[in-house]
């Protein structure tokens, strides 16, 4: 059985394969779906019968239309997204491209990143159908069907950043396999960064940086984001062979040694990028996918300025927040929404403001029931209670909410219960949680308006993921939190002031 995202074990997703007719009632990520509907709806999308929309990758027209590319390399002009009761209109605009993980808009032509390159398509003749194809960039190596290419969004100065899977996930054996390129608007393609295992997903978080969404696996103990920049290295060494074709990178960093820390061969390789979010196995994904920034208005509740994320074995959609620390980027991840029907693939915000998921089950079973699906999450109106963000203090940690808490069980310390734990640096596929502490909560501060708890720790753990469990905390009206936990990972902490 072929796996389209590694991370995949066989028993769990055998488990999956008896499922009820329902996806929102299998409840059993977080146990908050029944919950989490009063709050978000999903909205089935309506495939005409006979067409199969395995959505890779999306993208919101000038007009508000959207553009779909498939894995089956087809792009799709789509009208009625944002519909009360959508029967979205498809119309085929192009064919024949091969797994499109990477579309942009730009004068007239569609940006397509494919598994073998980046293409401009364009309709010259008007007749809204392509009808002509312009190679911008193959200066990658492409021989295996597992080797997948994702593209972002341009950046401010036009650039387009492709992130390129390994060969199968273990091997590096076609051109740049494994590194990040940039292609420029002149049509340049300049390495960038090396070291990456199975990439789901580039662009930039939600202060404009280059991040990167890796999959759980070698050197990998679990999925994370990472920071993406000139001449950094990713962890996975296998890739390293390919800087003789990259020399204005410089030397090849040093090999990792593998059963080690992160920050420990950080000190060792300091090209080495520590993970700025890692996404707790099982409890926080298993192969998480596409991700995108709410830039709705509010119109998607309380969560403006945040990372959106997909996960394509859970079938769920996750919310992540960065911060830049002493120069290191890091951040915390947080449950949003189970009960997706099939695997996601990528998101994207629709012109009003809802958030469009879509994705197949293709290659290996998912939580999710149906093979392939467009579905959107659409905000009632409802507040939630949520912990809106977590963020650190020299001390301890902020701890935002989505509404007022109750003074009572806010204030009290007990009512915050942490854990941490880190992950084997190592060459071995995924990794158990090691090296565990329980931090203890000292003092509890809250802000007048009740909407911030300042926590001072006894003790604060770098590279380690800082696990809440804020189960006990009520908000002024009594509401208990929807989802009670959040994971932050902690690279560096910042100087008193």
């Amino acid at each position: 059985m072929n796996c389209f995202f590694e991370g995949c074990g066989l028993a769990l997703a055998l488990s999956f394969c008896l499922v009820p007719a329902n996806a929102e009632d299998l409840g059993d990520t977080w146990g908050t779906a029944k919950r989490e509907r009063e709050y978000y709806r999903i909205v089935q999308l309506a495939i005409p019968e006979g067409l199969v929309i395995e959505a890779g990758a999306f993208h919101r027209l000038p007009d508000n239309r959207m553009a779909i590319g498939t894995r089956r390399g087809d792009i799709y002009i789509v009208d009625g997204v944002d519909g009360v009761k959508p029967e979205p209109v498809f119309e085929l605009f192009a064919t024949g491209l091969d797994e499109i993980f990477g579309l942009e808009y730009k004068d007239g032509s569609f940006y397509v990143t494919q598994s073998c390159e980046l293409t401009r398509i364009t309709d010259t003749d008007g007749d809204g159908e392509a009808d002509r194809f312009d190679t911008l960039s193959a200066e990658w190596g492409y021989e295996n069907y597992h080797e997948y290419a994702f593209g972002s969004k341009f950046d401010e100065r036009g650039n387009i950043h492709i992130a390129l899977g390994l060969s199968q996930s273990y091997n590096s054996r076609a051109l740049f396999r494994g590194w990040a390129l940039t292609v420029t608007p002149e049509g340049k393609t300049v390495p960038m960064a090396s070291g990456m295992r199975s990439p789901a997903g580039i662009g930039p978080n939600e202060h404009g940086a280059l991040f990167y969404m890796e999959s759980q696996g070698p050197w990998n103990s679990a999925c994370s984001l990472k920071a993406v920049s000139p001449g950094s290295f990713h962890g996975h060494p296998v890739s390293l062979n390919w800087y003789e074709f990259a020399p204005e990178l410089g030397p090849t960093p040093a090999q990792p040694k593998s059963g080690s820390r992160i920050l420990i061969e950080k000190e060792r390789v300091p090209e080495l990028v520590p993970y700025a979010v890692i996404f707790p196995y099982i409890r926080m994904g298993r192969s998480i996918s596409g991700f995108t920034v709410d830039r709705s208005g509010g119109r998607f509740g309380p969560f403006e300025d945040q990372m959106f994320l997909g996960d394509f074995s859970l079938s769920v959609v996750l919310r992540a927040t960065t911060e830049k620390v002493n120069g290191v980027w890091q951040g915390a991840c947080y449950p949003f929404r189970e009960g997706l029907s099939t695997g996601i693939l990528n998101i994207q915000f629709t012109p009003e403001g809802r958030l469009l998921t879509g994705g197949t089950n293709r290659g290996w079973p998912v939580r999710g029931i149906k093979p392939f699906a467009l579905e959107r999450l659409e905000w009632t109106g409802k507040m939630p209670f949520e912990i809106e963000r977590l963020s650190i203090t020299p001390t301890g940690f902020h701890v935002d909410f989505t509404k007022p808490v109750d003074v009572t069980t806010a204030s009290d310390p007990g009512s915050y219960v942490l854990g941490t734990f880190t992950h084997i640096y190592h060459a071995g596929y995924g990794g158990p949680e090691v090296d565990q502490t329980k931090p203890v909560v000292e003092s509890v501060t809250l802000s007048e308006d009740g909407l911030r708890a300042t926590l001072v720790l006894d003790k604060l753990t770098l590279g380690h993921v800082h696990e809440f469990d804020l189960g006990a905390v009520r908000a002024r009206d009594g509401e208990a939190l929807l989802h009670r936990h959040a994971y932050y990972t902690l690279n560096a902490i910042p100087e008193s002031r």
